[in-house]
C-alpha cells in the first residue's frame, strides 16, 4: 500500500477526516499525538478496535482531522473513519468488521432540535391548574 487512503467518519455533530499510510503505528489527531488528544484510555481502546480487528496495529500511520462535537463524538467518528479505511485497504475485511461490534455502522443518533414554546426538545414548562 504505497498510496494514501482517505475516508470520512461521522458521529453526532463530529466529523473525522482520516488519512492512512504505511508506517510505524503513529496516530496524530489535529496535529497532536493520539495519547495527548484522547486522554482517556477507554476512548483510545474504543478507537483502536478497527486496527486490532484488521491486525494493522503498529503497521499504519494515521493522520486525522477532527471537527465538531465533543471528545466522545469525535472518538466515534474516528473509529468509523478507521474502519472504512481498513475496508478500502482490504475488501475482504468488510464482513469481519461488520460482525465485530458493528464497526461499519454509522451511529445515526443526532441531537433533537428544540421546539418553539418549550424549554428543550421535549421538556415542557410546569403545568399549573390555577
Amino acid at each position: 500500500m504505497a498510496e494514501e487512503i482517505c475516508t470520512t467518519g461521522r458521529r453526532k455533530a463530529a466529523v473525522a477526516r482520516v488519512r492512512i499510510t504505511d508506517g510505524t503505528g503513529k496516530i496524530t489527531c489535529n496535529g497532536l499525538p493520539f495519547e495527548e488528544y484522547f486522554s482517556f484510555a477507554a476512548l483510545r481502546g474504543y478507537i483502536c478496535k478497527p486496527l486490532a480487528v484488521a491486525e494493522k496495529t503498529g503497521k499504519v500511520d494515521v493522520v486525522a482531522t477532527l471537527t465538531g462535537g465533543g471528545k466522545s463524538g469525535q472518538a466515534g467518528a474516528l473509529r468509523l473513519g478507521l474502519a472504512r479505511a481498513m475496508v478500502v485497504m482490504d475488501e475482504d475485511l468488510k464482513p469481519v468488521m461488520k460482525k465485530s461490534g458493528g464497526l461499519m455502522t454509522r451511529d445515526s443518533r443526532e441531537k433533537e432540535r428544540k421546539k418553539p414554546g418549550r424549554p428543550g426538545a421535549r421538556k415542557r414548562f410546569q403545568f399549573s391548574k390555577r
